[in-house]
């Protein structure tokens, strides 16, 4: 596929993915939705151990175009549903579903579901500059793209309420502060760290962060119970692989580890 509406590199285990609609903010359209899904799939196939995901320009997603998905001239309001439906629930469950870190850089703004959007991934940076916007309540709308679902698992309740009924900004150090992402860097250290953290997870023990990845995504449906049992299902299965014992060479000879994520 020729890709209009993104960029996307893969080399080295690090798949770049970046929102290439700087004119718009980067909001998607339908056929941004089909490129990334098509990105997704050589992500799973061509041997990445990590993904990043960025925007171009100055904003790092804008959400919905809005242009798409106006009153028909026929009078017949848009399927919203359909469009959550059929995009951005898919996006968000492959996003989780990936076997590898999802590392998200937050260059600009990122508002309504290209907020959302970024919390998706297990790892966010953003730029001191950036910001985020829960705007759906000023179209009159829910946060989608996971935003009920997120919100008030990351910030509490009260937090959550106040970010999607005021659809106030939030600026990336206060992101940080609230624990909706992991880093708030300067501008300027922005693409440096952004590199220094896809090439960490290049050469790290992908299937075990795989497995962390996947035991942290239930552990707040879990009682502890069930967790505890997930725990030793996943080190038992993990403890007979190659990243395991090379872990445990490299440890013993005094080396640095040569993972190769399986």
């Amino acid at each position: 596929m020729t890709y209009q509406s993104i960029l996307f590199d893969l080399s080295g285990g690090i798949a770049r993915l970046t929102l290439n609609r700087p004119e718009k903010l980067n909001s998607f359209t339908a056929a941004m939705h089909g490129e990334v899904a098509d990105a997704l799939t050589r992500v799973e196939n061509e041997g990445a151990r990590v993904l990043v995901l960025t925007g171009a320009g100055r904003g790092f997603c804008a959400g919905q175009d809005l242009s798409e998905r106006q009153m028909a001239a026929d009078g017949i309001p848009p399927d919203l549903g359909e469009t959550v439906e059929k995009f951005y629930a898919p996006l968000v469950r492959r996003l989780n579903a990936l076997p590898l870190p999802v590392v998200v850089g937050v260059n600009g703004v990122a508002a309504g579901a290209g907020a959302n959007l970024a919390f998706a991934g297990d790892i966010v940076i953003a730029k001191e500059s950036a910001s985020f916007i829960q705007s759906f309540c000023r179209l009159g709308l829910i946060p989608d793209t996971g935003g009920t679902y997120v919100l008030p698992r990351l910030v509490g309740r009260a937090r959550a309420m106040g970010l999607a009924m005021l659809g106030d900004k939030l600026t990336a150090r206060q992101a940080q502060d609230w624990g909706l992402i992991w880093q708030c860097v300067p501008d300027a250290e922005f693409e440096m760290t952004l590199d220094k953290l896809a090439t960490h997870f290049a050469s790290a023990p992908t299937r075990g962060l795989a497995s962390t990845k996947k035991a942290m995504q239930v552990s707040l449906q879990n009682d502890l119970a069930t967790q505890l049992n997930l725990e030793r299902d996943l080190m038992r299965e993990l403890g007979r692989s190659a990243d395991y014992a090379e872990g445990v060479a490299a440890f013993m000879a005094k080396r640095e580890p040569q993972f190769k994520g399986q």
